[in-house]
């Protein structure tokens, strides 16, 4: 018989990022409490608060959160976090969570459109 040899797969990483510089800069969202959140609430292996060495959360200055993950990671379920964080401060109202490209989100602010006959009635 053949010895049998192993193949070790190489650790494929997904990186995600979460820009929350605009609401950031108006003193309205708090990126730390955002990523405390994160850490708190991203289960891996339906167990939360476990991320060992499978997720890293991190913040880049004051406008980037970065999640980088060694395993099975939905884009989707971290835009529903990133609402469901929104919803809980009454942010929601004002801001949302718009993807860039694959992997990249951003928190944007709702276009409000004042008319020029609301804008009359409200003087």
């Amino acid at each position: 018989m053949a010895p049998v040899k192993t193949i070790k797969k190489a650790k494929t990483s997904n990186k995600y990022t979460i820009d929350v510089s605009a609401a950031a800069n108006d003193n309205i969202f708090d990126a730390a409490a955002f990523e405390k959140y994160l850490t708190e609430r991203v289960k891996v292996d339906n167990r939360t608060g476990s991320l060992g060495d499978l997720i890293t959360i991190s913040r880049e200055g004051e406008g980037k959160i970065v999640i980088v993950s060694y395993t099975k990671f939905s884009g989707k379920y971290l835009k529903y976090l990133t609402k469901k964080y929104l919803k809980k401060n009454s942010l929601r109202d004002w801001l949302r969570v718009v993807s860039v490209s694959r992997g990249n989100y951003e928190l944007r602010f709702f276009n409000v459109v004042v008319s020029d006959d609301e804008a009359e009635e409200e003087e």
